[in-house]
C-alpha cells in the first residue's frame, strides 16, 4: 500500500492530457517531448518551407554544343533556352502552344517549347533559329524568308522557319497530315499540304501567301 499514489501526485491535468493526445495524431509534423509529472508539455512545431523549388540537373545538346543546367523541374524548355541560355530567337507568344512562336527542331521533330520541359529531354538534340544559321550564313529557308518577304513584325518568323525546316523533312520521311489523300503513298509538297502542316504557326500580320512562296522555292516545287 505504500506504492500506492492518488492522482493528484502526478500533476498532470485532463488539459495536459488532450494537449499530449492531439500531438500523438499530428505526429509526422509535431514533434512532442515530455517529462514524468510534468504540469505542461512542450509542444515544437517545425514548419515545412512553402514554395521550396525541385531542382535537376539537365544536359542537351543545343545548336551543336552540349549544355548542362540546374533548373527548377518545373522550368518549360522555352524558358530554360530564353532565360537560362539567352537563345533569345525563340519567342515566347501565347505560352499555351496555340501561336506557334516557340517551335524548336528536338531530335529532328518540330515542337512547341512552351508545352515541354526542360528536365525531359535529357541527351537530345535541340536547334533553335539560332542554330539554323547566321546573318552571314543563313539557312536557305532564312534566305527564302528574306526573299519573298514572309515576314513583317517578325516577331513569329523564328517558329515558322523552325516549322518550314521541319515540315519539309517530314514530307521527305513520307509522314501524311490531314489533307494527304492517300495515307499509303508518300505525301506531296503542294500548297494545301503545306498550309495544314504550318496550320499550328500563326502569323499576326498574315504574311501567308509569302511564305507559301518562301518555302515552295526552297521545297523545290510549283505549288
Amino acid at each position: 500500500m505504500d506504492d500506492m499514489r492518488s492522482p493528484g501526485d502526478f500533476k498532470f491535468s485532463r488539459r495536459d492530457l488532450l494537449i499530449v493526445g492531439a500531438a500523438s495524431l499530428t505526429a509526422p509534423a509535431v514533434a512532442v517531448t515530455t517529462e514524468p509529472f510534468v504540469a505542461k508539455a512542450e509542444v515544437v512545431l517545425k514548419p515545412a518551407v512553402p514554395g521550396a523549388p525541385v531542382m535537376s540537373k539537365v544536359s542537351f545538346n543545343v545548336n551543336g554544343k552540349t549544355r548542362v543546367l540546374e533548373v527548377d523541374t518545373r522550368t518549360t524548355l522555352l524558358d530554360a533556352l530564353r532565360e537560362n541560355l539567352h537563345f533569345t530567337g525563340t519567342k515566347k507568344g501565347c505560352d499555351h502552344g496555340q501561336c506557334g512562336a516557340c517551335t524548336v527542331i528536338v531530335g529532328g521533330r518540330r515542337i512547341n517549347a512552351c508545352l515541354t520541359l526542360a528536365v525531359m529531354h535529357e541527351g537530345e538534340s535541340v536547334t533553335t533559329i539560332e542554330g539554323l544559321g547566321t546573318p552571314d550564313n543563313m539557312h536557305p529557308m532564312q534566305a527564302a524568308f528574306v526573299k519573298h518577304d514572309g515576314y513583317q513584325c517578325g516577331y513569329c518568323t523564328p517558329g515558322q522557319i523552325c516549322s518550314a525546316v521541319a515540315v519539309l523533312e517530314e514530307i521527305k520521311a513520307g509522314i501524311p497530315s490531314h489533307v494527304s489523300a492517300d495515307l499509303t503513298a508518300a505525301p506531296q509538297f503542294s500548297a494545301a499540304e503545306l498550309r495544314e502542316r504550318m496550320s499550328g504557326n500563326i502569323c499576326r500580320c498574315a504574311a501567308y501567301s509569302n511564305i507559301v512562296d518562301a518555302v515552295t522555292e526552297v521545297a523545290g516545287s510549283k505549288a
